[in-house]
């Protein structure tokens, strides 16, 4: 699908392509979702620039991601998307400047771009350029990494306070640790994604700075970059901390799993022991010798019953006084 905006009456108005309706003249976004190959031929054929394939946005050199071709600049970064479901994920979305005007590629929905749109669909200043909607969407993007950043910061905590506070109501034993270990992957997996999609946009806006000389950016615009970059790095070092507390409540849960294993052991270990005296006990006086005397005696059954009642209750106590139990 081909979506153009154009800035008219102060607003930046959305123009939906049909396939026989050509691009417009004043369109300073020309924005590909999931588009078909003819689309990308048609845009390539008004725009004379090259549209990368789904296949070239992954690539992870940054040569591939990062380039000036024919006059055009190209940037390819990642953006989470779906991060308020179970299953994030990321997604590659391609810049394309030339010309004045921003040419995006991209294969899922995603927030920052609606939020652009709408906010620019009620007011856009006079003379609206490609490079300052790039620096709006990279804005908006950087933005919305905050915002999963604090929402996971926030996760995060609420599954520390259960991990070192068992709650004895909740679900215990093996559940119990199935569920946290499940929550700490699920936090540990947005968080890798979140990450990575910061540092694909921080080489895009180190390689928009080393473009200044270039796309001749206005002084109020590269301090948006330079903002954008010291944003980025801090959210970086943010994230960062999250994944080795991630780490640690991860180590923590196994931890606790082991603790868990040992007890149970320790309790078998400390039945045997317990159990090992009357079973002597009881073994002797199965043995039936002709030469036993307590066996034609009144008191021998009651005795040999009191010996291991003895014998069972004595190491119990001991293990207690040692505090083994």
């Amino acid at each position: 699908m081909i979506t153009a905006y154009c800035p008219r009456g102060g607003a930046l108005q959305r123009v939906s392509l049909t396939p026989d309706s050509a691009l417009p003249d004043d369109a300073v976004w020309i924005d590909l979702f999931e588009p078909t190959p003819d689309e990308d031929q048609r845009v390539e054929a008004a725009l004379g620039i090259a549209i990368p394939t789904r296949e070239e946005m992954v690539e992870i050199e940054p040569s591939s991601r990062l380039r000036v071709e024919g006059g055009a600049s190209y940037m390819t970064g990642s953006v989470v998307c779906n991060s308020e479901t179970e299953h994030p994920r990321l997604s590659e979305v391609s810049f394309i400047l030339s010309g004045g005007r921003l040419t995006t590629v991209r294969y899922a929905q995603s927030r920052p771009f609606s939020m652009t749109e709408s906010r620019l669909g009620k007011s856009c200043p006079p003379g609206y350029s490609g490079e300052q909607l790039m620096l709006e969407l990279l804005d908006a993007i950087v933005d919305r990494a905050a915002d999963i950043i604090e929402r996971l910061s926030a996760e995060i905590e609420g599954v520390s306070h259960r991990v070192f506070e068992r709650d004895e109501a909740s679900a215990g034993g093996s559940q119990r640790y199935r569920i946290l270990l499940r929550m700490i992957g699920a936090r540990a997996t947005l968080a890798s994604q979140v990450r990575e999609s910061l540092v694909s946009m921080g080489r895009l806006a180190t390689f928009l700075a080393a473009e200044n000389g270039v796309r001749h950016f206005s002084k109020d615009q590269r301090v948006m970059i330079k903002s954008q970059q010291r944003d980025i790095a801090s959210l970086n070092n943010h994230v960062s901390y999250l994944g080795d507390k991630v780490t640690f409540l991860l180590d923590a849960t196994l931890g606790m799993v082991s603790i868990e294993q040992n007890n149970i052991i320790k309790i078998f270990a400390v039945l045997s022991v317990v159990l090992m005296p009357p079973t002597l006990i009881a073994s002797i006086y199965g043995m039936n010798f002709e030469h036993m005397p307590e066996l034609d005696e009144r008191w021998g059954y009651p005795a040999a019953l009191v010996a291991m009642m003895v014998a069972a209750i004595v190491p119990y106590l001991l293990f207690k006084w040692k505090r083994w139990l």
